[in-house]
């Protein structure tokens, strides 16, 4: 439907000013408006079998779809537009193309496709410079075609402010009738370039109407394509600015050259690899459901294609909702050439996953290369498992450095044991795989204690020395409830005991005060 809205904006109006354009061409102009009119009607077909959505759920029922269509403003405006207008030429004559204004009516259903055409491309910006294009194009072609019918009203060659007499072989062609008026128009409405000046009142009227289009146009131009590249350069100067940041902190901290180019190029190389962008920021205007399903999607494939060492692939064959679990749970990491992600004897509190890059277990010189790991490759697993015998405990068994970039999928201990809870198949797989590669390396001691017994037995002490220190709060806080009331009630005695202030004291013998002395 765009195509024949597009067709009657541009060339209806040119057709009613240059009458070459009408008179010679009538055959064919028959048939596209035919054409042009035929997809009208199937558009209006179209929309009485559109569905929407009422509370949520697509309605396609024909009765409610024909009703909801013919009641709607877009109804109207559709059927205005479908009167046949082109019966007046048998009146008027076949030199009045204008008759056909009515077909303009559907300019919204352009707009229509043009806004739902922006949201479901992935280069929004560039569409919306090329709509701006179109619509000023468009403006500045209505403005030519009305420059030259006007110039006919005042008559051509009138003065120099009108287009010149067409009895000029050079200005009676029709191309250049049509492109002088759309030079003039064009400087016109931009104020990029001098043009004759007005003579008559009219004209005045006429440039001054243009000049004011015209700034509008400027002011439209200058803003909209002001937004769009900020807009399009919005993502590059957020990461400048971070950058920018992080060299003045390494200035004022007075970082080594070695450092400081190490940190620019671990930056180059995640913009230039589209990794500056941070997920979880730009996720997190979706809801639950819909940004669990974009992980999914993501990182699947990855998760699913983990392998180790026989005599299983600890993912591949796992239960989905485990995946999902792990998932929506991994932090994605890049580390630069050379970056050690683990040492040996570090406490491990992470898992990792190689997602992309190559990364080498080597000795402690930091030279020596056992073992290259690439993509799909898992390692870190054995110090947060906590697996019966090990030597190593929670501790780093190997040394592993970056080789190049690393793209890496970090797993939390914490998170790794609340996925795992539900599914003990899997994490049998894990601490089998661990408890190999311990015994390879002879780490593993059988007969020592159980690393989980002695984690219950240490819970089990906390929580009885929990109780006990429960129990003695209480205990204490009733001890001095029962001494604040005793201390009361002793007051209580000593007031009542107590002489009055007019009474005489009793009689006392010497013997009495001899004893009381004593006493």
């Amino acid at each position: 439907i765009t195509v024949p809205v597009m067709y009657n904006w541009t060339l209806i109006i040119a057709r009613a000013c240059f009458e070459e354009l009408q008179t010679d061409y009538v055959v064919y102009w028959f048939f596209l408006d035919f054409l042009s009119d035929l997809l009208y009607i199937a558009d209006m077909v179209f929309r009485t079998r559109t569905g929407y959505l009422e509370q949520g759920l697509l309605v396609k029922d024909k009765e409610k779809l024909r009703e909801r269509y013919v009641k709607s403003f877009q109804f109207k405006l559709d059927l205005v537009s479908m009167v046949p207008t082109d019966v007046l030429y048998l009146v008027l004559g076949l030199r009045y193309p204008e008759i056909r204004l009515n077909k303009l009516l559907r300019f919204n259903r352009m707009l229509e496709f043009f806004q739902r055409t922006e949201t479901r491309t992935n280069y929004p910006n560039m569409l919306r410079i090329s709509n701006l294009v179109m619509y000023i194009v468009i403006i500045i072609h209505w403005n030519a075609c009305l420059y030259f019918s006007f110039s006919k009203a005042i008559g051509f060659g009138a003065d120099r402010f009108v287009y010149p007499n067409p009895s000029d072989p050079e200005f009676g062609r029709l191309v250049r009738k049509y492109a002088y008026s759309m030079y003039w128009s064009t400087l016109t409405l931009t104020t990029i370039g001098e043009t004759p000046p007005p003579v008559e009142n009219s004209e005045y009227f006429f440039v001054v109407t243009d000049f004011l289009v015209g700034v509008l146009i400027f002011a439209t131009i200058v803003g909209n394509v002001g937004s769009m590249i900020t807009n399009m350069n919005a993502a590059r100067a957020d990461f400048q600015a971070r950058i920018d940041a992080i060299k003045q902190y390494m200035s004022f901290r007075k970082v080594t050259k070695d450092l400081e180019k190490r940190v620019i190029k671990w930056f180059d190389f995640l913009w230039t690899n589209k990794k500056a962008v941070d997920e979880r920021e730009v996720l997190k205007y979706l809801p639950d459901k819909l940004r669990a399903e974009i992980a999914i999607n993501v990182h699947l494939d990855t998760l699913k294609k983990v392998s180790g060492c026989p005599p299983v692939r600890i993912f591949a064959d796992c239960e989905a909702g485990l995946l999902v679990e792990l998932v929506l749970k991994l932090q994605p990491q890049v580390y630069s050439p050379g970056d050690y992600i683990c040492k040996k004897g570090d406490i491990g509190r992470e898992m990792y996953i190689i997602k992309e890059g190559k990364l080498a277990v080597v000795a402690d010189d930091g030279v020596t290369q056992f073992v290259v790991l690439s993509d799909g490759s898992y390692f870190g697993e054995i110090s947060i498992l906590a697996i019966k015998g090990s030597k190593a405990g929670n501790r780093r068994t190997a040394n592993i450095r970056s080789i190049g970039y690393s793209d890496l999928f970090c797993l939390s201990k914490d998170d790794l044991m609340e996925a795992l809870t539900e599914y003990p198949d899997a994490k049998a797989l894990l601490e089998e795989k661990g408890r190999q590669i311990l015994m390879k390396d002879g780490l593993l001691d059988l007969e020592g204690p159980d690393p989980k017994e002695m984690e219950e037995k240490v819970e089990r002490m906390t929580s009885m020395l929990d109780a006990l220190q429960t129990r003695y709060g209480r205990l204490l806080a009733e001890h001095e409830a029962t001494h604040s009331k005793l201390k009361h009630r002793v007051t209580r005695l000593e007031k009542r005991l107590a002489p009055a202030p007019g009474d005489a004291p009793p009689p006392t013998t010497p013997e009495k005060s001899k004893e009381e002395e004593k006493k």
